[in-house]
């Protein structure tokens, strides 16, 4: 992971030893899909660090928003733009200079065990008769349109948008639709979900004609800032174990 001298400078000047601050407790808050890789991050972060506790908080903003202005220590996003709307519906609680992209992770098709329809590669999405779930919010704002329309051509958006039967609010929301009774054949949606919930879905890759990435952002917060032990996790999400980890989970660097 490379990031700027600034944010070095930043976190260098804040690091003291986390023994020193034996019972501390970090709080981190944001959205669901990098959830599974942060939760196991912080384990690691607490087997390395015993008398840490990191305890993570995943959701829509709505969830938790009250509570991390009053305590968040970190904050991370699912995209830029999301990192953007926290710092409009969060003023003053992120210290803008310690964001960084940190890790990312592709769009993909997720279809049900077995890929009942055959669906093979994105072209098979614009089939008539072909039902499709995308996510208008959170981090995936505006993807589904960018990754149809990313050769130029508008009929390709046209029919996609014709088989589009849902448009989940978040991606919590989707998956409950992925597991309920008026499931679509396909859902656009990230890698990273099918790999945390395996046993419902399986990828097919966008392709890299239509293929695209969004990131995370992890920043401290003002309060984060100020404490040694979140500054030590934060380079600890973005060095080599945190890479790891979120290897595992499907992202990259």
């Amino acid at each position: 992971m490379k990031y700027s001298g600034q944010i070095l400078g930043i976190v260098a000047a804040m690091l003291w030893s986390v023994s020193a601050c034996a019972g501390e407790v970090l709080h981190v808050y944001g959205p669901g899909g990098p959830f599974p890789a942060m939760q196991a991050t912080a384990q690691a972060f607490h087997e390395a660090h015993p008398d840490v506790e990191v305890q993570v908080v995943a959701g829509p903003l709505p969830k938790w928003r009250e509570q991390a202005m009053e305590n968040a220590d970190l904050i991370y996003s699912g995209s830029e733009n999301m990192m953007t709307d926290f710092l409009t519906a969060m003023p003053k609680l992120v210290d803008e200079a310690t964001i960084i992209p940190a890790y990312l992770r592709p769009a993909a098709i997720l279809v049900h065990p077995g890929n009942p329809q055959k669906i093979h590669d994105f072209e098979d999405l614009l089939k008539p008769g072909i039902s499709v779930m995308v996510v208008q919010g959170a981090g995936q704002t505006g993807l589904w349109e960018d990754i149809a329309g990313k050769n130029g051509n508008l009929d390709t958006i046209r029919k996609l948008r014709a088989n589009i039967v849902y448009y989940a609010p978040n991606s919590a929301d989707a998956l409950q639709r992925w597991t309920g009774k008026d499931a679509p054949d396909a859902w656009i949606i990230y890698n990273i979900w099918q790999i945390a919930h395996p046993k419902v879905a399986e990828i097919v890759p966008l392709g890299p004609r239509h293929v695209l990435y969004r990131d995370m952002d992890l920043s401290l917060t003002q309060r984060g800032k100020a404490n040694p032990v979140a500054a030590e996790f934060y380079r600890f999400v973005l060095g080599p174990q945190g890479k790891a980890i979120f290897t595992r989970f499907g992202w990259r660097d």
